[in-house]
Order: structure tokens, then sequence, then C-alpha cells
């Protein structure tokens, strides 16, 4: 192989599947390649959800040993997730229980309770910059607290997901800086655990092991698992953990006058700041600043994305009727949009036993059109994510301390270029879509910069823009999407 080829594995998992990618780095031109694929299921059992991280250890091993067969050699490894689910590990090293699933109902109106019991929700807000929500990390450990978890009280310690799993393949206990800033009990400006909000609900603040940051030496492979999986063993690197701040990572801007919306089964819209926004206003509209890489913060929204429609294919793939993701944009294309509107983020769509209901219901009760076809309820699904996505971009527009030209579309979302010509049409700016890989290849990259191939987040971007070809969408028809826009706004939750 070329002497200049460098080759980094990225295990990128989400809240539904996970895969092992290779990325062949060359002469400043990045390649993938997909190793292995793998289901990543929320197991429920005596009506708690969890994890099964030990099935998701056995899927990384698998995608070692795919490399080592096709003898690809390895530079360095890394591991994104999702955010804010954890594991408790014991005084010997050992995980403790199972690790609950954010999904779980069991922190429902446990913020709630902190606010009145322990501090306010203005002054959490304002210690950690971070959105409300109720599976935070922070509520999820009161919510185990309120249970007498006997899991909680024998940890010594808790680890985030992708450190977790970096556990197993290293022996070494770390917790990156943004997989811990989704937790809620980060401190954005000083850039670490803001203790008092543990330690007022009797939890100590130590449980948290030491902080790195993107781009740090984790430790190599342990040398069973290494001998195990017919490889040597490979340095462990510490990328951006929280799978949103590695798929930002790839966005192939020119300069730092972008927003970025990364699509997937949630959508994440915000803007890359050198500060964090805490003021009034994030606060009222529930905004949340997440670390970055190279000390950037994510100014951002979290928006329920794509899990709607994932969860209608479920059921329609339970009657029998299979889509592919091109179908599923054929369908939506092929009845009058504006029809019927719902407020994604609603919270009957958590986790209903039947999204194709909740939806309906909601459309009910609003006294809109109600969806009857699958092509129905799939434009449904997209004017609603174009429109929320005004919504949330608007606010963005007000807050950012520079003009924003051009919106990024990164993730498996960005290939929907129905969605990107709605989402185009109702903002008023050029939609950037792509790349769709944007997690693995920010993984990767940020593997390159610890390796020492890169130096900066620019020289990486610049990278990722020689590397792969943008779809760009222009606003058609914005006045029809303002028009219906005033609609919409009555939809959303005050």
């Amino acid at each position: 192989m070329d002497y200049n080829t460098h080759n980094f594995l990225a295990f990128d998992i989400g809240a539904t599947s996970g895969r092992s990618i290779i990325g062949s780095l060359t002469n400043g031109k990045l390649e993938l390649q997909e190793l292995t694929r793998f289901p990543n299921k929320i197991i429920h059992i005596h009506d708690k959800y969890n994890w099964d991280i030990f099935a998701l250890y056995e899927a990384l091993k698998d995608g070692l040993k795919v490399a080592a067969s096709q003898n690809i050699k390895i530079d360095a490894i890394g591991i994104d997730t999702w955010g804010v689910d954890f594991v408790y590990l014991g005084k010997d090293g050992s995980i403790l229980g199972t690790a609950r699933s954010y999904r779980d109902p069991y922190t429902v109106g446990i913020p709630e309770e902190y606010f009145e019991k322990v501090l306010s929700r203005k002054e959490v807000y304002e210690l950690t910059g971070i959105q409300i929500m109720n599976f935070n990390s922070l509520f999820q450990l009161y919510a185990a607290k309120k249970e007498n978890s006997s899991v909680l009280k024998n940890a010594k310690e808790i680890l985030f997901m992708p450190d977790a799993l970096s556990y197993l393949l290293t022996g070494k206990k770390v917790c990156e800086y943004t997989i811990l800033s989704t937790s809620q009990f980060l401190n954005p400006n000083t850039k670490q655990i803001e203790g008092s909000l543990l330690e007022a609900m009797d939890i100590k603040a130590s449980l948290i092991p030491p902080v790195v940051m993107p781009g740090q030496l984790i430790g190599n492979l342990t040398e069973s698992l290494a001998n195990e999986c017919g490889l040597d063993q490979i340095p462990v690197i510490a990328v951006a953990g929280h799978d949103t701040g590695s798929a930002v990572v790839s966005v192939p801007a020119e300069n730092k006058n972008f927003a970025y919306l990364s699509s997937g089964t949630w959508s994440l819209m915000g803007i890359e700041v050198d500060t964090p926004i805490i003021n009034d206003n994030s606060f009222n509209l529930n905004f949340t600043n997440e670390g970055g890489v190279d000390g950037t913060v994510r100014f951002l929204k979290n928006i329920t994305g794509m899990w709607l429609l994932e969860q209608c294919r479920k059921e329609w793939e339970a009657e029998g009727k299979t889509y592919t993701y091109p179908e599923i944009v054929a369908l939506s294309g092929s009845v009058e949009g504006f029809r019927s509107f719902v407020d994604p983020d609603d919270t009957s769509f958590a986790n209903p036993e039947s999204m194709t209901k909740a939806i309906a219901a909601f459309c009910e009760k609003t006294g809109q059109k109600v969806p009857k076809s699958e092509a129905d309820f799939i434009r449904c699904i997209f004017d609603s994510l174009a429109m929320k996505y005004k919504y949330v971009f608007g606010y963005l527009q007000k807050a950012a301390p520079f003009p924003i030209e051009k919106l990024h579309v990164i993730g498996g979302g960005s290939n929907n270029k129905l969605l990107n010509q709605m989402t185009a049409n109702a903002i008023g700016i050029p939609v950037v879509a792509g790349p769709g890989e944007a997690t693995a290849i920010g993984n990767i990259m940020m593997q390159a910069k610890g390796a020492g191939l890169v130096n900066s987040l620019q020289e990486i971007r610049n990278i990722i823009r020689r590397s792969v070809s943008p779809e760009i969408f222009n606003p058609q028809d914005s006045g029809q999407w303002d028009g219906k826009y005033k609609f919409f706004q009555t939809l959303l939750a005050p």
C-alpha cells in the first residue's frame, strides 16, 4: 500500500444501529469503506429500557476481526455514540447492571422535581447552558437515586457510552469532553464538571473520570483483545465521542458563516461559536451549548427528526409493507403538501405505541386533515420538519454573531433531496447537502488529528471538501412557505 496512506477505523453507533468504517487518508483525500453493520436494540425488561453494551462490544470485535481478515493496517480507532446514556462501574472495574436508555420513561417528570427540590430551572441552565430535556444524564442520576438504585449505590464511576466501549477495548477510563457536554453537569465556560449539581443530590462528582479533549490518546487495545482479533495493540483515540460533535466536524464549510443541520433520528440545528450563548432568550427557547472540537461550542436545538418516520416504517413493515428510502421520497412527492402539520417535538411523539395513531390524533385534535395513506403520513412528517427547521433557524439568525450564508445539512437525512429542497424553500437561503457519512468522517478526521496528520479544524474541513461533492439547493417559492408558517406556529407548545 502507498506509504502515504493512513487507515483509521471508526465505530459509529447510533440509537438504532452501528457501523464499522475504514477511512483511508491518502495525500490529503479521504475514502471510506464500510466493514460491518450491526443492530443496536433497546431491551425492554420489567418496565425498564436498556442497552446491551456487551452485544455492542461483540459487534466492535467483529469489526476488528474483519479488518484483520482483510489485512488492513489500522493506524488508530475511534468510537462515537449518541449522548447522555452511561454505564456504572464497580470498585473492581466491572460494569454493574445495564445501561438505561434515554427512551426509558423513568425520567418523566424528574426535571420538575429536581427544580423544586434541588436547584431552579434557570440556575441549572445558567450553570450548564444545556437544553432542559428529561433524559439528560443529570436527571437520569436523580431518577436512579429516587428509585433507590442498587447499581448507583455500588458504583465507583460512571462512563458515557463511547467511553465505556473504549474502556472495554483498552482498560482505560476517561470522560471525553463532547459526550460529557450532553450530560447537564458540565460548565461550558470552565469546561469542567459543575460538581454542585451532583453534590446537591448527594452524588459525588468523583463518579466522573478525568476529562479528555477530542484528539487525545485513550490507550491501546489490550494485549488479549489484540491477540483474539489478530491485530496489533492499536491506539484508541478520543474523537468527538458525541455523534453530533463528530458530524459537525465534517461540515465542508469554507468559512464560519454557516449553520448546520445534522439530520438523522434526531435533527440538530445550530451554529459553531467560540463562547457559549447563555441568556434569557436561549433559556426561554431551550437552546443548548454543547462541546465541540478545537475549543468550539455547538449552539444548537434538538429537534425530533426522522424518529417519526422510522417508527411509522416499523408499523408498516409489521403489516408487510416495506419501503426503500427512494420509495419513501417518491411517495411524499406524490401527494399535495401543506395538508396537515405536527409539531415533531410534541411529547405525544416521544415513544408512542403507534406513531401513525399519534400523528393522526394530533391532526384531529388541531382541526386538520387526518393523514390516511402512507404517502399522507410521510408528506406530513416532511412538511412539519421543514417548518420546524424554519422556526429554529429564525432564532439562530438572531443569535449568531455572524451572518448565516448557508445551511449545511449533514448525515443520513442529507440524502433526502425533497426535504432538502423543502428546507431551502422554508428558510430562504441555500442548503448544502452532504456528506451523508458525516459522523464517521468526523470521527476519522479527529483520529487523523490525534495522529498528528492534520493541525486544525479548518484543515480537516478543507480535506473533506476535496473528498466529497455536496449538492446545493437554492430556495424556491419561499413566499408560499411563509404563508403557511403562521398556521404552523399555532401548533407549537408555548
